[in-house]
């Protein structure tokens, strides 16, 4: 079994994604390196940042962000196509993920994105050219990203078709493949919080911008224990967590992984990307979980 190739599949989950790079450090800890890496959104970035040689870099950034970091990543661009600030976010993938000008097929190892192509609903496999657009086009979550143009096509987050890649992994070669779900159990978290007050006005941008302040306030900040209706953005976050959690199992039913990690980290909210380090520990707790059948697994 010498030869035995593995795969890693991350899959999608937004601020829990931070766990994959606790997965990847628990997993070289005990010897345990991928040969095939492949990612659905915030997956696909850091299995980006991983074979590229940044995941540690990745990771000082990632602990060093508070709230108003978080926050300042998000605004209403004119063309009201996305919430992201465009500009920050190339930065940060240049300097954490990959360079402008690096490419997938100048990796050690074998590495694909998923994406969705928002025409015809098709799952989209980049496995070759610009690293940056295949994670791009990856993370690109309706209504906080604008759709990205790739080949003649309008691409969207790949979660909305394959939130874990297993079969990616399988395809490009990968005899055993570990799968980090990051979907389990989050159906229903986030609804309740405690409503916040935006200031009026009559401008349509000042509104928008309002709405942005109150969604970043309210996942920021809550009352667990007040029950109130649910938010605009509440509700999108939890139709994203509902359909991913059912297209994830019914995906892993048809092709399951041989080994399914699952991290604990329903309690956080779809943007909390500041609480990297509990993310990132219950990435490595679930690893130590597991590690016995890993290692039989994989001839470890």
């Amino acid at each position: 079994m010498a030869d035995m190739k593995i795969g890693l599949a991350l899959g999608s989950g937004a601020s829990r994604g931070w766990s994959h790079i606790g997965v990847i450090k628990a997993l070289i800890k005990q010897g345990i390196e991928p040969d095939i890496v492949c990612g659905t959104s915030i997956g696909s970035l850091v299995g980006a940042s991983y074979v590229s040689g940044h995941l540690d870099d990745l990771e000082q950034w990632a602990l060093s962000l508070s709230k108003l970091n978080t926050v300042k990543f998000f605004e209403i661009n004119r063309s009201f196509n996305g919430f992201v600030n465009k500009d920050r976010l190339h930065h940060f993938l240049s300097q954490y993920v990959a360079s402008d000008k690096a490419l997938i097929e100048e990796f050690d190892k074998d590495y694909a994105s998923v994406a969705t192509d928002l025409k015809t609903g098709r799952e989209i496999w980049l496995s070759e050219g610009s690293v940056l657009e295949a994670v791009w086009a990856s993370i690109s979550l309706p209504g906080l990203f604008p759709a990205i143009q790739h080949d003649n096509k309008w691409l969207v987050d790949g979660g909305l078709v394959n939130p874990v890649p297993v079969s990616t992994c399988r395809a490009l070669g990968a005899d055993v493949v570990i799968a980090v779900n990051l979907n389990g159990d989050i159906v229903g978290k986030h609804i309740g919080k405690q409503e916040k007050t935006i200031k009026p006005s009559g401008k349509v941008v000042d509104k928008l911008t309002n709405l942005v302040a109150e969604y970043t306030d309210s996942i920021f900040s809550f009352d667990r224990n007040q029950e109130q209706t649910p938010s605009l953005f509440e509700a999108i976050a939890g139709s994203v967590n509902i359909t991913q959690d059912r297209i994830t199992r019914s995906r892993m039913a048809g092709d399951p992984p041989d080994i399914i990690l699952t991290p604990k980290l329903s309690q956080m909210g779809l943007l909390e990307f500041y609480r990297a380090q509990e993310a990132i520990d219950e990435g490595m707790d679930c690893v130590e979980r597991m590690m016995q059948e890993i290692q039989c697994t994989v001839g470890k």
